[in-house]
C-alpha cells in the first residue's frame, strides 16, 4: 500500500497520524471492555439474577419452617354464675413441613435447571456480542484513520497539481481551465477532509464508549497483510457445527425443555399432594384461661402427614394443559426457525468472507493499475498529450481504490468474526489470532 514515489510528504503525515505513541492492541482493549462495557455488565447482572431465580425454584422441594408468636389479653363477663375476670396468654409455635409428593414443585425445580442452562447460553451470546461490537468499533477507527490519511495525501497531490497548473498558466503553456479544474478538485478534497475528520472523531467516540476510556488509540494492521481463508473451506461444515454450538439454537432447545416441563406441571394440577408436617406450641397463661382461673403453661407437639386431592377447579387445569401444549408446539417451531436463521446467517457470513477475499485481490490489482495509470497520465501531461483533468481523475481513482482496499481488508477480518458468531464458536482466542495481524 506504499505510494512513497508519489507523495513522500503525505506518507509522513499519515504515519504520524496513524501511529500514536500509546496505541493498544485489540486483545488489550477486549480485556478492558470486559470490565467497563455497560452492556456486558448488564448481561452479567442478568445472569446472576437468573441464577438466583433458579435457586428459588429449588425451594419448592426443600423443607420449610416457621416461627409464630402471639400475646393476647382476654376479658370474661358472665352472669350465671357471676364472673368478671381477665387473663393474658403468650403463645409461641414452631412449625415445619417437608413436601413428600408435590409433582408441580418437582417440575418447577427441573425447569430451574433448564433455566440455568438458558442463562448460560444468553451470557455466552452476550460475550460474543461484546467481541464483535468491540472489533467493529476497533476496525471502524482504523478505517476512518486510513480514509483521513488518504484524503490528506490526495489533498497534497491535488495541491501540487494546482501549483503546477498555475505555473504553466503563468508561463503560457496551459490555459486558465487547467487552473480552475485543479482549484475545484482541491476545494472538493478539502470538504472530504472535513467529513473524514468528523467521521474519525465519531468512530473514536464509539470505541471509547465500549472500552470506558477516552482517546483510545488502536494499533494499525501490520504490512504486508496475509488474510486467512475460512477453515474449514465448506459452508455446510460451518452450518453443521452451529447445530451444537450456536447460542440461538441452544436457547431454543432449552425453551422446548422448559415448555415440556410446564406441560407436566400443568398436568400435576390433577394430582394429589402429600406433606409431612410437624408443629410444637408452647403457651403461658397469666391469670388463668377460659377453662381455669389458675396460671398454666401447656405444651403441645404434633406430627402428621397431610394429603390434599384436587377435585374440581372450574376446568382451569384442563385449559391450562391446552395452553401449555400450544406453547410447547410454539417452542418447537421456534427451534426450527432458529435453525433456519442460523444456517442462513452462517452461509451468508461464509460467502461474505470468500467474496471479500476475492474483492481484496481485485482491489490490490486495481491499486497497482491505478498507480501505473497515474504515472502514465503525469508523464503524458508533462509531454503535452494529456491534460490536467486526466491527472486529477487518475489521482482520485488511485486514492479511492486505496480507501476501498483498506475497507475491504477490514471487512474480511470482521467477516471471520461474524462467521464464528453466526455458528456460535466465537471466543476471545479469535481476537488473539487477529491481534497477531496488528503492528507491534
Amino acid at each position: 500500500m506504499s505510494f512513497s514515489r508519489l507523495l513522500p510528504l503525505s506518507i509522513a503525515l499519515a504515519a504520524a497520524f496513524i501511529a500514536p505513541a500509546r496505541a493498544e492492541s485489540l486483545l488489550e482493549l477486549y480485556e478492558i471492555a470486559r470490565a467497563q462495557d455497560a452492556t456486558w455488565q448488564s448481561a452479567q447482572s442478568l445472569y446472576q439474577a437468573n441464577l438466583a431465580r433458579v435457586a428459588q425454584a429449588r425451594a419448592g422441594i426443600l423443607p420449610s419452617a416457621n416461627l409464630s408468636a402471639a400475646r393476647t389479653r382476654t376479658w370474661i363477663e358472665n352472669n350465671n354464675p357471676p364472673t368478671d375476670r381477665d387473663f393474658t396468654a403468650q403463645t409461641a409455635t414452631v412449625s415445619a413441613a417437608q413436601p413428600l409428593y408435590r409433582p408441580a414443585n418437582w417440575y418447577t425445580y427441573l425447569q430451574g435447571e433448564q433455566q440455568a442452562r438458558l442463562a448460560e447460553y444468553q451470557l455466552y451470546s452476550a460475550s460474543q456480542d461484546l467481541i464483535l461490537r468491540l472489533s467493529q468499533a476497533y476496525f471502524d477507527v482504523l478505517g476512518a484513520q486510513d480514509t483521513l490519511a488518504f484524503v490528506r495525501a490526495q489533498k497534497a497531490a491535488v495541491a501540487e497539481q494546482l501549483a503546477s497548473a498555475k505555473r504553466n498558466f503563468e508561463v503560457g503553456t496551459s490555459t486558465i481551465t487547467d487552473t480552475r479544474e485543479a482549484q475545484a478538485r482541491y476545494d472538493l478534497v478539502l470538504a472530504q477532509e472535513i467529513s473524514a475528520d468528523n467521521e474519525l472523531r465519531v468512530r473514536r467516540l464509539a470505541l471509547d464508549t465500549i472500552v470506558g476510556r477516552t482517546n483510545v488509540m488502536p494499533n494499525a494492521l501490520a504490512a504486508p497483510l496475509n488474510l486467512p481463508a475460512p477453515e474449514p473451506a465448506n459452508p455446510e461444515a460451518w452450518v453443521d457445527q452451529a447445530e451444537s454450538s450456536s447460542p440461538l439454537i441452544l436457547q431454543a432447545r432449552a425453551n422446548i425443555d422448559i415448555a415440556r416441563l410446564e406441560t407436566e406441571k400443568a398436568k400435576a394440577g390433577h394430582k394429589p399432594t402429600v406433606d409431612l408436617t410437624a408443629a410444637h406450641t408452647r403457651t403461658q397463661n397469666f391469670g388463668g384461661s377460659s377453662a381455669s382461673a389458675a396460671d398454666s403453661r401447656p405444651k403441645s407437639t404434633s406430627v402428621g402427614v397431610q394429603l390434599n386431592l384436587p377435585l374440581f377447579a372450574g376446568f382451569a387445569t384442563q385449559n391450562r394443559i391446552r395452553e401449555t401444549l400450544a406453547l410447547e408446539e410454539r417452542a418447537v417451531a421456534d427451534l426450527e426457525a432458529a435453525r433456519r436463521s442460523v444456517a442462513q446467517s452462517v452461509r451468508t457470513a461464509y460467502f461474505g468472507v470468500v467474496s471479500g477475499q476475492g474483492q481484496v485481490r481485485a482491489l490490490e490489482a486495481a491499486e497497482a493499475s491505478s498507480q501505473s495509470a497515474l504515472e502514465a497520465n503525469r508523464l503524458g501531461y508533462q509531454v503535452g498529450v494529456r491534460i490536467n483533468i486526466d491527472v486529477l481523475n487518475a489521482q482520485s481513482q488511485l486514492f479511492q481504490t486505496k480507501r476501498d482496499l483498506a475497507v475491504a481488508r477490514y471487512n474480511v477480518l470482521l467477516g471471520h468474526l461474524r462467521l464464528r458468531q453466526a455458528n456460535g464458536t466465537l471466543q476471545a482466542e479469535d481476537l488473539a489470532r487477529l491481534n497477531a495481524l496488528l503492528a507491534r
